[in-house]
């Protein structure tokens, strides 16, 4: 008989978590497991990559409940109030008080999440995947009848809001914890040793073959730089250091290096980072292409890859990239040296402007991109870090 398995993701947005889950869902035999995917919300740029054969759900209400969640309780409370809604502007101010004291909002999931019905489908093992996240936690805890428990941690707890008093209560429902990379898995149990003994890792999944194969699908770059194309994937934020890069690449700039830098990904800080790029002048060198499912054809095509993040769980799109054996520098955060092996896979540079800007201009003064920096003709095959 299949094991039936759920994963709860808020959305299916372009990113790594979900191009995670993408990928070991794709491994797992459908002869073995049936897989039932549950979703926050119901959109993404990956939503129509999720194979047919898994079965898709979506908690009802969420977008009334994302409104409690991301408003200050007093004006929604002082609108209830305003409406004649006494009781309920008097539950969620007290609720609010109660989190505050406490310093988690597990009530304050229970209070959103009454009228929400249980699952009403037991399965074998139940995935909190997007995780840390206490919502997805939460309603994995108490409102999913399931044999096994898993809570996935896909990112740098010592780095991101993560509430531990909450963890340490809704955490014990839970049969295992799985964090990505040790280093993350090390940061998890220093804030909360008594996850020790139900924590363990479980790298995210890449498929070479896969990743490699849809490189060959769509065309890449479409411009006709002749110079070095870097490149750098990730969502437009500020833990993805795209602050980092803009001003790095007007550096290399003013030494004279013909470089043009490209971004895939999209966020809620591209405003500032035009801005940004507008300050150093660099409109017609710093390219923001804005996201795509399929970043491969780039990252087989570009001459070097940049890592520029300021913390990661594992960083999916830095394992993708080494698929291409191309020169690597990534910041040291959680997880490279475990993906990276410092000057021989890559180079590792601390969240520095100046140690990048030196990383790259050994890469970019190797002998083969002298070649093509000096005839500025054909696409050039780079070597890899090791050969420096």
């Amino acid at each position: 008989m299949k094991k039936k398995i759920l994963f709860m993701v808020i959305n299916m947005n372009v990113g790594g978590t979900e191009k995670a889950l993408l990928n070991m869902t794709n491994e797992l035999p459908r002869d073995r497991f049936d897989i039932t995917v549950l979703m926050l919300e119901k959109y993404g740029g990956f939503l129509d990559s999720i194979p047919n054969d898994i079965q898709l759900e979506y908690v009802k209400g969420y977008d009334q409940m994302k409104v409690l969640l991301n408003r200050p309780p007093f004006i929604t409370a002082f609108e209830n109030f305003k409406s004649g809604r006494l009781i309920k502007a008097f539950n969620i101010i007290s609720l609010h008080l109660l989190s505050k004291i406490t310093k988690e909002r597990s009530l304050f999931y229970k209070y959103i999440l009454r009228d929400t019905p249980e699952v009403n489908r037991k399965y074998d093992i139940a995935i909190a995947y997007a995780g840390p996240m206490d919502l997805i936690s939460y309603f994995i805890a108490y409102k999913v009848a399931a044999g096994k428990k898993v809570q996935w941690i896909h990112f740098d707890v010592s780095e991101i809001g993560f509430n531990h008093r909450f963890a340490s209560k809704v955490y014990k429902k839970f049969n295992r914890i799985f964090v990505v990379s040790h280093e993350g898995k090390q940061k998890l149990v220093n804030k909360l040793p008594k996850l020790i003994n139900k924590a363990d890792v479980f790298p995210n999944i890449i498929s070479t073959e896969l990743v490699i194969k849809q490189a060959e699908i769509g065309t890449g770059f479409q411009d006709q730089f002749g110079g070095v194309r870097i490149l750098t994937v990730g969502r437009l934020s500020k833990e993805k250091g795209q602050d980092l890069i803009i001003p790095v690449l007007a550096r290399l700039k003013e030494k004279g290096f013909n470089v043009r830098w490209y971004c895939i990904g999209e966020g809620n800080a591209r405003v500032e980072y035009e801005q940004l790029i507008k300050k150093y002048g660099l409109e017609q060198d710093f390219i923001l292409l804005g996201a795509t499912p399929n970043p491969y054809p780039f990252m087989k095509q570009c001459d070097i890859y940049v890592q520029p993040s300021r913390h990661e769980g594992y960083c999916i799109t830095l394992a993708e990239a080494k698929c291409f054996t191309k020169p690597i520098v990534s910041t040291d955060f959680t997880g490279a040296n475990e993906q990276l092996a410092h000057y021989k896979t890559g180079v590792i540079v601390d969240f520095d402007k100046q140690q990048m800007i030196l990383a790259i201009q050994k890469i970019v003064n190797n002998n083969q991109l002298n070649k093509k920096l000096s005839n500025e003709t054909g696409r050039a095959n780079t070597e890899t870090v090791e050969s420096l």
